[in-house]
């Protein structure tokens, strides 16, 4: 019989699990912090709970951390993994180090329904929700787990598609019983999902960042088709309903292409659409990826789109390319796997 996994239950579930097998409902909140805050790997580790009861949990359940099944690490240290999840599938998890800080950006589906132009990940289809377990584990089960200083949900997938599966991992990860991070650290990233976005807004207190890639709605549907669902005028309608002046950070993310989103037009309209809206923009070199005709932006372009929009009050920073030399785009690696399995079973 297949047992159970520990990892990815919340507080209540654990104290549920305990009464349910006859236990003190007290010995779910031991078992919360034998696996967020101690981060055993077997139940038979957990030395404060009887013999009796550890071998009547070990009967059904186990913790189910799973270790990467594969990196590419990157001279400047970023390092890029593939994770296996309970359905079987692979996802990307890129640790990214720099200074004291560490990032962890993590996968919250196997694929995306989202389907960006410039995304590898939506070239491979929509294949599964990640569980609340598969979204945890790349935390749990990450060799550099004790470095990380802040977790960035832009990994594989649109978090607010598997909404109910990521609020659970970042109550996990920001309650007491759990992780104990601030939710100041855990940054969500989202094209704009109708009626799940505000859901988030109004559920969580993490940063919240929007892939805007550009401010003119019919070149975003070209890029993004999740504009024809939720416009970008739309989203920054709910998002003028939301204080981002002091704790709660909101940034929009920008890959410049060359020729295409990095004009002074571009920057103008950008410039209109955040007018009077407290956040930042990150501008992104773009990273190839296979059988797309886009391009990465000049520097010249780059810097000069940070200038026009930080001389006009929005505050612009350039992020710096990491991991060129591995896997740098969103789903090259796991891509590169499934093709690699793929022809080893012909």
């Amino acid at each position: 019989m297949d047992k159970k996994p520990l990892l990815g239950m919340t507080i209540a579930e654990l104290k549920t699990l305990a009464k349910e097998s006859g236990m003190p409902a007290f010995t779910g909140g031991q078992i919360a912090k034998w696996l967020y805050i101690q981060h055993v790997s077997d139940i038979d580790e957990m030395t404060n709970i009887s013999r009796q009861n550890r071998e009547r949990l070990s009967a059904t359940y186990e913790i189910g951390s799973m270790a990467p099944t594969d990196f590419q690490r990157s001279a400047d240290g970023t390092i890029k993994y593939l994770f296996p999840t309970e359905s079987g599938r692979e996802v990307e998890t890129v640790f990214i180090p720099d200074g004291e800080r560490a990032t962890l950006c993590v996968s919250c589906q196997v694929g995306c329904k989202m389907n960006c132009l410039f995304c590898q990940t939506g070239k491979q289809g929509f294949e599964g929700q990640l569980s609340v377990r598969d979204i945890l584990n790349q935390v749990y089960a990450l060799p550099e787990r004790e470095r990380l200083t802040n977790i960035v949900f832009m990994g594989q997938g649109e978090p607010m598609d598997n909404l109910d599966n990521v609020l659970k991992a970042t109550e996990i990860l920001t309650s007491d019983y759990g992780y104990g991070w601030s939710p100041k650290r855990i940054t969500v990233s989202s094209v704009g999902v109708k009626n799940k976005l505000k859901r988030f807004l109004d559920e969580s207190e993490c940063h919240v960042a929007i892939s805007l890639h550009s401010a003119i709605p019919e070149q975003r549907a070209m890029l993004m088709p999740a504009e024809r669902g939720m416009s970008i005028v739309k989203v920054i309608e709910l998002l003028r309903q939301y204080d981002f002046s002091h704790q709660r950070r909101l940034s929009f993310e920008y890959i410049v292409f060359g020729g295409l989103n990095d004009t002074p037009l571009h920057a103008r309209e950008i410039v209109n659409l955040l007018k009077g809206l407290e956040c930042r923009v990150n501008l992104i070199r773009f990273h190839q990826i296979p059988g797309v005709d886009l391009h990465e932006a000049s520097e010249e372009r780059m810097i000069s789109l940070r200038d026009y929009l930080t001389h006009h009050g929005i505050f612009t920073t350039i992020r710096a390319s990491r991991g060129q030399d591995i896997f740098a785009a969103c789903g090259l690696l796991s891509t590169a796997k499934q093709i690699a399995d793929a022809r080893r079973k012909k």
